[in-house]
């Protein structure tokens, strides 16, 4: 029998539904136990969230003011003690999950697998690998603890009306001294989450300037969308490195993506492949991005992009 404990990603207030998603993955092993952990300052709010996800059996919450901040160093020899017992440990393949289960994986001995999109068996799992051109089946060794990281691009989400009982795990688990939280820089936004958002507006290279980028966000801010770039507008300085969607950025899965002044190049595509219906605005009728769009438009951005978000207004 399988015996899987999630780690919850949270903002230290509400869970995140990256969390949702991998029960969801959890859920589609045959005869899964799930349980999920919540490692928090204080964990009670987010595990009342965590404990409302169909399929969940039990939460188990670990309080310590250590855990205010999501260092990766400090957060998993605490998941590596909570974890035993269990078959298997999972993460998001978000920021948080990437960050933590490898470290996860290495003090449990042994190999971590990525991107989980499907349930073969198990321990047998199915995963995209170059640029998400090719899927894979990996499998991991029986009779080992299966350390992984989900696709949340590739599950929904798992609904609510559960009740698991909430509990109060260990504590008392030494931790390393050589890394230490010393403050967060990010750029305030009062709009969606970009990996989260069920509307997304992108820009591209054509838009030419940060100044001229903007029309993306008064796009984005008249739809309700969260704001997204290709890698192109990110390396001119168009927009902050976290904006960046693609292979080498956010993977992302909105109802709806809007991709405006982007190519396609397959590196971006493989951010966007999962999203419900994918709009394409760009002058170019030959870009690449229109063998992938649901609706595209061949116009000029500059021309488009303004008259639509009057429109929206």
């Amino acid at each position: 029998m399988a015996r899987i404990l999630i780690v919850a990603e949270h903002d230290g207030s509400a869970l995140n539904s990256s969390t949702a998603k991998c029960v969801t993955c959890a859920a589609a092993i045959e005869g899964a136990e799930i349980d999920v952990v919540v490692l928090a300052a204080s964990t009670s709010d987010i595990a009342a969230e965590a404990a409302q996800l169909s399929s969940v059996g039990r939460v188990i919450t670990i309080e310590r003011a250590e855990n205010q901040n999501p260092l990766a160093a400090v957060l998993a020899p605490q998941v590596a003690a909570a974890a035993d017992g269990y078959t298997h440990v999972f993460g998001p393949s978000t920021t948080f999950g990437r960050d933590l289960m490898p470290h996860v994986a290495a003090l449990l001995g042994v190999n971590q697998v990525s991107d989980i999109m499907s349930v073969e068996g198990s321990h047998k799992f199915r995963r995209p690998v170059y640029a998400g051109n090719a899927i894979v089946t990996v499998e991991a060794p029986e009779g080992s603890v299966v350390v992984a990281t989900v696709r949340v691009a590739s599950w929904e989400a798992a609904a609510g009306g559960n009740a698991a009982t909430i509990e109060a795990g260990d504590t008392t688990v030494e931790l390393p001294s050589h890394t230490r939280y010393v403050g967060l820089e990010s750029g305030a936004s009062d709009r969606p989450d970009l990996q989260t958002a069920t509307r997304v507006v992108a820009g591209g290279r054509a838009l030419g300037s940060p100044e001229k980028f903007d029309l993306i966000n008064k796009l984005a801010d008249a739809l309700g969308a969260g704001v997204g770039a290709s890698r192109a507008a990110v390396d001119a300085g168009f927009c902050a490195n976290d904006l960046q969607i693609g292979q080498t950025g956010k993977i992302i899965a909105p109802d709806l993506y809007i991709a405006i002044g982007i190519s396609g190049a397959i590196q971006h595509v493989t951010g966007i492949k999962d999203a419900g219906t994918i709009v394409a605005i760009n002058k170019d009728e030959e870009a690449p991005i229109f063998e992938i769009a649901d609706i595209g438009l061949v116009a000029d951005l500059f021309e488009v992009v303004p008259a639509l978000t009057e429109a929206l207004s």
